[in-house]
């Protein structure tokens, strides 16, 4: 999803632009995604100006580019069981309002007027009418399609060309292909590592894998994307080991996704019997009506974590033409159209023409600075 933002607006900059994938669009960590587009988990700084610019940029972009991707402009409602965790979400809320965050208290006793079916005795929750959902494999797609990028899939970057100064000229590819330019932009997501070592850089990325479990299709049951209070500290927690809070969205096509597990046992596959179980008692306490649904199926990917929890955005300092756009943990889809723009506007030599100022610079704080 990153890499087709930037191709897309790096396009719109009057760009040429060519896509290499190793396998197909949204083979990854997108095509494993929710597709959420959130401001309600993120706290007042650089990550929050992203989203907030995301959060214009995909209400901007082309009435049928949305809908290819099924964007819904859903709202989020982020619930409480007790009162101290409701008073904890009433100072997050409060901190992000004066940064152009739009967030509503509701109590206990109305909760079932936003959604029917949650269950009864919660504290009260907080509506996020900004945050809102795509199918983020129809989102990859129609933005590359849309882009008018040239396209080559099941083509392996294994080197990065440079020139005698040590600047980039283009990559390799496993079948000995060269592809030549002035610019790579690495938006391999959880790989993004790996592709800075071949530029003999470093860029820490870690995956961090999380499970979805997907029901049977269901009449329309849940209006918004619902969400217990503790999954904001989970996305901003350092640990390794598994940490689940429920999540849970219906979608177009009927099936209800329910979330969200972390974490760090590297690329690791192997169905985990306890996240699925967690995730599935926690989703039937938030909504009692699921406890007797069944599940079609589950799904992993791997979010792509750096250690300070802000994406990769922008040139590395010691490799002259390569700019990283990766690293955006489990808000890559919502983030994608920012980091996009912003992209196009180092490759244009315009990193800050247009509103909103998002401090960009600040973005790359891990990458050592040239000497």
């Amino acid at each position: 999803m990153i890499g087709s933002a930037c191709a897309y607006y790096a396009c719109r900059a009057g760009l040429s632009v060519t896509v290499l994938d190793r396998g197909p669009v949204a083979g990854g960590t997108t095509g494993a995604g929710e597709g959420n587009l959130l401001v309600s988990d993120k706290a007042p700084g650089p990550e929050l100006e992203l989203a907030l610019l995301s959060h214009r940029l995909w209400h901007e972009l082309p009435r049928a580019l949305r809908a290819g991707a099924e964007f819904e402009p859903k709202g989020g409602l982020v619930v409480a069981s007790d009162v101290t965790g409701l008073e904890a979400l009433r100072h997050f809320a409060q901190d992000q309002t004066g940064w152009g965050v739009a967030a509503h208290e509701v109590p206990g006793d109305r909760l079932h007027d936003l959604e029917p079916h949650l269950a009864g005795g919660l504290a009260g929750a907080f509506h996020y009418p900004q945050d809102a959902q795509v199918q983020p494999a129809l989102a990859a797609a129609a933005m590359l399609r849309a882009s008018g990028a040239v396209l080559r899939l099941g083509e392996e970057v294994t080197a990065l060309l440079t020139g005698p100064d040590g600047s980039v000229r283009g990559v390799r590819t496993a079948s000995g292909a060269e592809v030549h330019a002035p610019h790579v932009v690495n938006a391999a997501g959880a790989w993004g590592g790996t592709l800075a070592r071949l530029a003999g850089t470093d860029l820490p990325v870690l995956p961090r894998r999380g499970f979805v479990l997907v029901t049977e299709p269901l009449p329309p049951l849940i209006r918004h994307k619902v969400y217990a209070a503790d999954y904001v500290a989970d996305v901003a927690s350092d640990s390794a080991t598994l940490q689940t809070s429920p999540v849970v969205e219906g979608t177009p096509a009927g099936p209800v996704l329910i979330g969200a597990s972390r974490e760090r046992v590297g690329f690791d596959r192997t169905l985990s019997t306890e996240a699925l179980g967690r995730l599935a008692a926690g989703a039937a306490r938030l909504f009692p009506v699921l406890a007797g649904v069944r599940v079609m199926r589950a799904y992993t990917g791997f979010r792509p974590y750096l250690p300070d929890h802000l994406p990769a955005i922008g040139p590395d300092p010691r490799v002259p033409g390569l700019l990283h756009a990766c690293g955006h943990e489990g808000a890559g889809i919502g983030l994608a159209p920012a980091t996009g723009l912003l992209i196009s506007r180092f490759l244009t030599g315009r990193p800050r023409d247009g509103p909103p100022p998002v401090p960009a610079g600040t973005l790359l704080p891990r990458l050592p600075r040239a000497p």
